[in-house]
């Protein structure tokens, strides 16, 4: 497990250039890991805007993204259609069942996922993929079976943090700029 940028290891970016899939849990990873209800019983989630920026650039680079979530959700599926992310499972007890079947069907080899999660229904797929990764509000316990470990927490950039890893250690990060300086696409 790393704690510093997995751009300064040499065969952790190896890895991170074969990615073809993101997947995510929700809950911890791309929200602070609250649950806030209103007095009508109804659940409100907070997501960052720059995870979600984040998110539509990897797609856009051609790699795909998956959310798996443990909670059921209409936030969660409108968040989701509003960035195009067309992989989204909820109410998922055991996720890497789930990641397996999703990287089967997309015709993918566990080492071309990247899984990110913060607590144990994460574990096993944190562990089969070929990039886990983990967020520093995770439990200890639960970090220590990611190659990885974000500098950001869940919610508060961590997601825009993997995503702009993956681009760079792919070789996409300076068209990605250059789109944004002069105007194209």
């Amino acid at each position: 497990m790393t704690h510093t940028s997995p751009l300064q290891d040499p065969l952790l970016t190896d890895r991170l250039r074969r990615i073809r899939l993101l997947a995510l849990d929700v809950d911890g990873v791309l929200t602070d890991g609250q649950l806030y209800f209103q007095a009508d019983g109804i659940e409100i989630k907070a997501f960052n805007v720059q995870d979600g920026h984040g998110l539509k650039l990897l797609k856009r680079a051609g790699i795909q993204v998956a959310l798996i979530t443990g909670r059921e959700s209409p936030t969660v599926s409108r968040r989701a259609a509003a960035l195009g992310i067309q992989h989204v499972f909820q109410g998922v007890e055991k996720k890497l069942p789930v990641l397996r079947e999703l990287t089967a069907r997309l015709g993918l080899e566990f080492d071309q996922v990247a899984y990110c999660g913060d607590d144990m229904p994460d574990v096993g797929a944190i562990r089969r993929a070929g990039v886990g990764i983990s967020v520093p509000n995770a439990p200890a316990y639960i970090q220590k079976h990611a190659d990885w470990v974000t500098e950001r927490s869940g919610g508060q950039g961590a997601a825009r943090e993997i995503a702009d890893t993956l681009l760079r250690a792919q070789g996409h990060w300076d068209a990605v700029i250059d789109t944004y300086l002069h105007g194209a696409g």
